[in-house]
């Protein structure tokens, strides 16, 4: 974002305007410094969102406001309609815990038939497992838009290995790193400051590194593993076309779908502040509205058929954490 101390945004100038998780249609009716007499201090502005009566209108800190471009007000658009869905869910969620059918209470029992017996055995153990409980549930809940096209290609995506007993042909034809680039060079054009275009880089610095580090303990599938485990072992001895590569080299846009469907729970366990939090999910999800408009050229179109003796070997290969970001979606 623009220093705060800049003014990057005009009087009577149509704006869209954050009010929790949602991006209101809003306008600039006032500007002013948060010190009078300092005239370094950051802007603030008062905002009138439309359709809202005058008593909503509020004065703001400048990270609150976004441009009014067509790219902004599609991500409004998702961010409210990612927001009423949670709604209705909550309600469902709510209404069946009416009905004595808690998910929660079903995960507390089924957390605590996997407790130890001491645990479970003393007034301490109990007290400890609600603690655990219940700081798990006060945490911030993370939505990232994951738009319709994107969640149908992870359902194919899960068919096609677990149930076809195929593979993504690799290296594939668009890399992780590739497809990161290209939305960084697009990205350019539309970051009208320097720490705008630094936000950008940090995020992208962080899905790479989240993705290097969890593709083989979160992202594959069991069938998957054996393909990996010959990879890995290319890019390692530095063999060939594989020299100087690594999995951001190798693998494309199915894989780093399946880290957005994870990421929420990856972010949860952060300890990042709210604004933080908010901030990093807004441009998530700028990502992947902006990786389902290009699905068409970053997605593979085919998968490989696993011969009878990759088959035989991939049974024998251990799985800790099998691939389940697709099955969420289902």
């Amino acid at each position: 974002m623009a220093p705060a101390s800049q003014m990057n945004y005009q009087k009577d100038e149509k704006v869209l305007c954050f009010h929790h998780e949602i991006l209101y249609e809003a306008k600039i009716l006032d500007t002013r410094h948060t010190d009078p007499d300092d005239r370094k201090s950051p802007y603030e502005y008062l905002v009138h969102y439309k359709g809202w009566k005058n008593t909503w209108d509020d004065w703001v800190p400048q990270d609150r406001l976004r441009k009014f471009t067509e790219e902004n007000r599609e991500l409004a658009t998702t961010l409210r309609r990612e927001a009423e869905a949670a709604f209705r869910q909550r309600n469902t969620k709510a209404a069946t815990k009416k009905r004595g059918g808690s998910d929660r209470s079903s995960a507390r029992g089924s957390e605590e038939r996997q407790t130890s017996v001491p645990a479970r055995g003393t007034k301490r153990g109990r007290d400890n497992e609600v603690e655990k409980e219940e700081s798990f549930y006060v945490r911030p809940s993370v939505r990232i838009v994951m738009p319709d096209n994107l969640k149908s290609l992870l359902v194919d995506d899960w068919e096609n290995v677990t149930k076809n007993q195929q593979v993504v042909a690799l290296p594939a034809k668009s890399s992780v790193n590739q497809i990161l680039e290209q939305y960084v060079t697009e990205e350019k054009e539309k970051r009208t400051t320097a720490a705008e275009f630094d936000v950008l880089e940090e995020v992208m610095m962080g899905i790479r590194e989240y993705f290097d580090k969890s593709l083989d303990k979160i992202l594959l599938y069991r069938f998957e593993r054996e393909q990996y485990r010959v990879l890995r072992k290319k890019w390692e001895g530095s063999s060939g076309d594989f020299a100087d590569k690594g999995p951001l080299d190798i693998y494309g846009a199915e894989h780093l779908t399946r880290l957005f469907a994870t990421m929420p729970e990856l972010i949860a366990q952060t300890n990042m502040d709210l604004q933080s939090i908010n901030r990093l999910r807004e441009e998530l999800s700028k990502f992947t509205i902006w990786l389902s408009k290009n699905s068409d050229k970053f997605f593979a179109t085919r998968y490989m058929t696993a011969s009878n003796e990759y088959v035989e070997k991939s049974r024998g290969v251990p799985n800790p954490t099998p691939g389940t970001a697709t099955s969420r979606l289902v």
